[in-house]
């Protein structure tokens, strides 16, 4: 039987691994761009997510972040969910590897049962085990990382779970537009 522990690291390594290659061969202005209509963009969802890492598995554990984040502000509202002008690319992917690495330590020197505390969730749930900080983190990670695969394949069509094995059921350019094809047939039916 998997160690419980690496199951999940295994997991959230992959999903930080996913979100990572979505930048990967973009310009600096895609990174940074407004995506969507609430202003999701690339490189806002890695410096948002180098701040979950290392307040959930750092600060909630007793382990805080050595460093001060955008929470450490009153004033910076959703300021970490885009990228100033003023901070490079390099920056916020610095940040992340830091903020991951933080957060493994954090993991490699705590038992699964032990206790946090997160301040802003509710009394019953305030006090969650290790465990249980680690897939709410595993979950995050891995819902933003769908959203930069959803972003990329809008700016230029990549998409997939990996660099080097996209795991998508459908090979090329044509096939990929006949199942684009069939799925359109189908929700025609509804219009």
């Amino acid at each position: 039987m998997d160690d419980a522990k690496a199951v999940l690291l295994r997991y959230l390594s992959t999903a930080r691994e996913a979100l990572l290659w979505k930048l990967e061969g973009l310009s600096e202005y895609d990174v940074r761009r407004p995506l969507t209509a609430t202003g999701t963009n690339l490189l806002g969802l890695v410096k948002h997510l180098a701040c979950v890492e290392a307040g959930y598995l750092g600060n909630v554990v007793g382990r805080p972040f050595p460093e001060p984040m955008v929470w450490d502000d009153p004033d910076a509202g959703d300021d970490d969910l885009w990228v100033r002008a003023d901070e490079s690319r390099e920056d916020v992917l610095a940040l992340y590897a830091r903020a991951t690495a933080h957060a493994d330590a954090s993991v490699a020197a705590l038992p699964l049962d032990a206790t946090g505390e997160v301040p802003w969730w509710p009394e019953e749930r305030r006090h969650p085990t290790l465990h249980t900080l680690l897939v709410h983190v595993l979950a995050e990670v891995s819902r933003h990382a769908g959203h930069a695969d959803v972003l990329r394949e809008g700016l230029d069509g990549a998409a997939g779970l990996r660099r080097d094995d996209d795991n998508l059921t459908r090979d090329g350019d044509a096939d990929r537009a006949a199942y684009v094809a069939v799925v359109e047939e189908a929700a025609a039916m509804f219009r």
